[in-house]
């Protein structure tokens, strides 16, 4: 299954845990998961709430302590215990990701770490609840519109605090962001840290047939917008090999230098090449030549030939109309000593990205090569486990028994 999130209005842990129980997310299984890891003194409701005029679903999460602040090897200790153990992996990932960032802003050891606002009660049901509901929808494939960032200040255990959070901003790297014009916090980091942990890309909605909708509500109703996180959830769209009618811009250029072409790949492909390529030629007058390649989609085709003639300075660019045949392919995440390496599965292979077998090489000084191949031992034991469970639960009359595992969960 697959979700896409529209975080126009922000997203917390709250906003999200209410927008997948209105997608139909049951609170018992929730709260089950958020029981088994032991933590005490809390209730989860939902309240049915309008926001400006938007119908949606209010997780209301009631504490009997008033401490929140805890050791974040605290938290983390009750994240492991949550059963099914899915949501364990994604709750740890989480709240583990929001400890990494408190130790690079306040440079202290990752051990020493306190979560001040995140230390209470409330951050286990929030991280281990959305862990529960995204497995028991059975979502495998997380997407997200640009997130909107407010400004301004806001008070912490700290003091006042710039909009967005410094932990905030952290956690976000990687995401595609929006300003909108609010003065106030409209991204938490439980909510950032969940979005990073469910490996969400970034884009508009992605190809798939609606099941269904849902709303999750801020806790404020702000003037001027409804502060709702809206959720969709679909199925994927059964297909073997997809064909593309691309168009393939070229141009032959010999008096441009290495120091222009060294960037121009990849300011074809940022204005929206889907590939892009230079090949060394011959050209007229036996001159040395390169012949400059980017294949994009019709929509693409006028920013990227406009990137092909300002970059280069060349006075024309050849078109022609290809079809491109593609295979489906999936993304998975692969750890190679808390290393998460993103690894993409096709029909016929599984391709690690290399810009992260360098980071694991790197980390644990080893070869790239050593380490590629420690990933392809880990994928072919992750996806001959998942084959297993599905063709166990095949016969199964619960629905809810087939579902990917906790490594599948924060598969791109």
């Amino acid at each position: 299954m697959i979700l896409w999130l529209n975080p126009i209005a922000g997203i917390s842990g709250d906003m999200l845990l209410g927008a997948l129980l209105d997608l139909g997310a049951p609170i018992d299984k929730v709260r089950s998961a958020i029981d088994s890891t032991g933590i005490t003194g809390w209730n989860l409701t939902t309240d049915s709430v309008e926001r400006q005029g938007v119908r949606a679903l209010h997780a209301v999460v009631d504490v009997d302590e008033i401490v929140t602040e805890r050791h974040a090897a605290e938290l983390l200790d009750m994240a492991r215990r949550a059963q099914p153990s899915a949501a364990a992996d994604l709750a740890v990932t989480a709240i583990d990701s929001v400890a990494q960032i408190e130790s690079t802003i306040h440079g202290a050891p990752v051990e020493s770490i306190h979560l001040h606002e995140l230390g209470g009660v409330d951050t286990i049901v929030d991280t281990v609840g959305v862990a529960a509901a995204l497995h028991a929808l059975g979502i495998d494939e997380v997407w997200s519109g640009a997130v909107g960032l407010g400004i301004g200040q806001t008070r912490a255990a700290h003091g006042m605090l710039p909009v967005p959070a410094p932990a905030t901003l952290g956690l976000l790297r990687g995401a595609t962001v929006i300003g909108i014009d609010t003065p106030t916090e409209t991204v938490t980091p439980t909510g950032a840290a969940l979005l990073s942990a469910m490996g969400a890309r970034y884009g508009p909605v992605p190809e798939m047939t609606i099941d269904a909708v849902g709303y999750g509500a801020g806790s404020r109703d702000t003037p001027g917008r409804p502060n709702v996180l809206t959720a969709v959830l679909g199925s994927k769209v059964a297909r073997n090999a997809v064909v593309d009618s691309m168009v393939m811009l070229e141009t032959t250029v010999d008096d441009v230098t290495g120091e222009v072409l060294g960037q121009l790949v990849g300011e074809l492909l940022d204005s929206g090449a889907a590939d892009a390529w230079i090949a060394p030629v011959v050209g007229k007058k036996n001159r040395p030549a390169h012949v400059i390649s980017a294949l994009c989609r019709p929509p693409s085709v006028a920013s990227v030939e406009e990137c092909l003639l300002s970059r280069t300075g060349t006075l024309g660019v050849r078109r022609t109309t290809i079809d491109r045949r593609t295979l489906p392919r999936t993304w998975i995440h692969v750890d190679v000593d808390g290393i998460p390496v993103r690894v993409k599965v096709g029909p016929h292979r599984a391709k690690p990205e290399h810009d992260d077998l360098h980071k694991v090489a790197a980390a644990t000084g080893v070869p790239v090569r050593v380490a590629a191949d420690r990933v392809q031992v880990l994928v072919a034991e992750h996806l001959h486990s998942h084959q297993h469970r599905l063709d166990a639960d095949a016969g199964s009359s619960d629905p809810m028994t087939n579902q990917m595992d906790g490594s599948s969960i924060r598969t791109q």
